[in-house]
């Protein structure tokens, strides 16, 4: 997993936007600035909505109403006032707000799409949410209330709210006015035009934003499964011959692959490992079969990622303007279909990466299967309970990943007279992964310090040159446990190291640098 380059300013509309650029403006807060050919593109689309009103032409959103209301018509004079009346009635987010982290994110994918000029947005206005992000402004938005087609309307229009000086917004640690924090932050807010409001609104970024971010943390989660598994590989004293890469050569999925080069590179040298028939004749599945399973979620992950990066990407507003050819196309690109189908797939494999940890963690702790390791890992029994229940905490966390992982894609409600009669319920899917992936870091923090806790029986002297590094990360953030004591904070820490800790690639190659870490702003 890459290291992410933290860019100082990021130019947007000179090329395509990135995973780390996400991760950089969303958490890290670099700024960001509109390239000048993005200025110029949208005002050449700007001049042909301007012209289109001029003309007193049908264009849906812009002299006609919305969804089931795109046959009535809006008289020239009343067409701001569509603007306005559009942000304000769509505004109907429901819950606790969504993290800033994913606001920064929604702000900046959707200045993305509308700097590729094609919503007919004036200049002026997208300058308005660069300013926001500069200088730290934070809009207010509510968890709930997105089918995910059209677009993210409900999300969306709280956004737009801040924009014009309503809603609310963080600022400065404060949850303030909209007006207020705009004020405060010196940024003068927009009086929208016609098409602003529907430009603002019409698009998939809140689930691509919350789905940029997912990735990038399952991406780093794998690396972390991978690392786990090799700890745990050798305190059970696993049977090296699954992991000889003839066998995946014969099935040459890339995932595969990978995780079972991973795993060699991580347990070189090491002194626990055995041979096939020297302790037994093969493992159970969870570590016997560690390459196809993280392999089978690493393929999974590179497919989504690609799609995430192709919808950060994209213009996803209606009706899209194509001004050098004067035409106004009213299409479907607001749907969430291909965001939501990947969040689901998401959802599946990562929660397969937490099931198979805590199958891992069973055999760590129970001494029928430990290989004469001490009863849930404690050296007095029965006074001391050791890991015993950290082992019921994962399964509880793997047990609602289940429940979580049931797609969200597969369910569709009209909406909008039956106009919208077929949704995506994208947003859903993709707040339904980012839940899995922190469940499962827990499940990954537990079963690594489950394995550091082993190989201190075994002896740390013993293990490979990369679990080695591993193992010596994981006691210096959490100590051996001799008798018992509440391990909740010991969980909550290490699973915090590992989301904000990327495994650096060179570790993975059997190098063994310094852990690359970055404390969120």
């Amino acid at each position: 997993m890459k290291t992410p380059k933290i860019k100082k300013v990021i130019t947007i509309g000179q090329g395509k936007l990135s995973l780390e650029d996400v991760v950089a403006v969303a958490r890290y807060r670099s700024k960001v600035r509109l390239s000048q050919p993005a200025k110029e593109g949208m005002q050449k689309s700007r001049s042909y909505v301007e012209k289109l009103l001029r003309e007193n032409r049908v264009v849906y959103g812009l002299t006609t109403g919305f969804g089931k209301f795109s046959d009535t018509l809006i008289s020239q004079e009343d067409t701001k006032a569509l603007q306005w009346n559009l942000i304000r009635s769509h505004a109907c987010g429901i819950g606790e707000p969504l993290a800033q982290e994913i606001v920064r994110a929604i702000i900046l994918l959707r200045i993305n799409a509308l700097s590729l000029g094609y919503s007919g947005i004036r200049p002026e206005t997208v300058e308005t949410l660069v300013s926001m992000l500069n200088h730290g402004v934070t809009p207010v938005i509510p968890e709930k209330g997105s089918l995910g087609a059209s677009g993210d309307l409900a999300p969306l229009a709280h956004l737009a709210l801040v924009v014009v000086g309503e809603g609310e917004a963080f600022y400065g640690g404060e949850r303030l006015p909209g007006g207020e924090a705009m004020r405060r932050a010196g940024i003068a807010t927009a009086v929208l035009e016609a098409k602003e409001g529907l430009a603002l609104i019409n698009g998939t970024q809140v689930m691509t934003a919350i789905a940029a971010l997912a990735i990038w943390d399952a991406l780093n989660l794998a690396d972390w499964a991978d690392g786990a598994a090799a700890l745990s590989f050798e305190a059970l004293l696993g049977v090296k011959d699954a992991l000889d890469p003839e066998t995946h050569r014969l099935r040459p999925h890339q995932g595969q692959a990978e995780v079972a080069a991973n795993l060699r590179k991580l347990t070189e040298g090491s002194k626990l490992l055995t041979a096939q028939g020297e302790q037994r004749v093969q493992d159970a599945y969870s570590l016997r079969c560690v390459p196809q399973v993280h392999g089978a979620s690493r393929d999974a992950f590179a497919y989504i990622a690609e799609k995430v990066r192709i919808e950060m990407n994209s213009a996803t507003d209606n009706p899209l303007i194509f001004a050098d050819e004067d035409r106004v196309i009213s299409g479907g690109n607001f749907h969430g279909q291909p965001v939501a189908l990947a969040m689901d797939f998401l959802s599946i494999s990562v929660a397969e990466l937490a099931d198979i940890s805590e199958r891992r963690l069973e055999r760590l702790v129970n001494p029928q299967l430990n290989e004469k390791l001490p009863p849930f890992l404690t050296e007095h029994g029965g006074m001391n309970s050791g890991f015993m229940i950290a082992q019921y905490a994962a399964a509880s966390l793997v047990s609602e990943n289940k429940s979580l992982a049931h797609p969200a894609s597969v369910d569709s409600i009209p909406s909008s007279g039956n106009q919208e009669d077929h949704v995506s319920m994208g947003t859903i899917a993709a707040r339904k992964a980012r839940e899995i992936i922190v469940n499962a870091y827990y499940v990954l923090a537990i079963e690594v310090l489950a394995a550091a806790q082993a190989v201190d029986f075994r002896g740390a002297e013993s293990l490979g040159e990369g679990t080695r590094w591993l193992y010596e990360r994981c006691r210096e953030q959490v100590s051996f446990v001799a008798e018992d004591r509440a391990l909740s904070a010991d969980f909550e820490k290490f699973a915090r190291y590992m989301r904000e800790t990327r495994l650096a690639a060179g570790l993975l190659q059997g190098q063994h640098p310094a852990p690359q870490r970055f404390g969120r702003v």
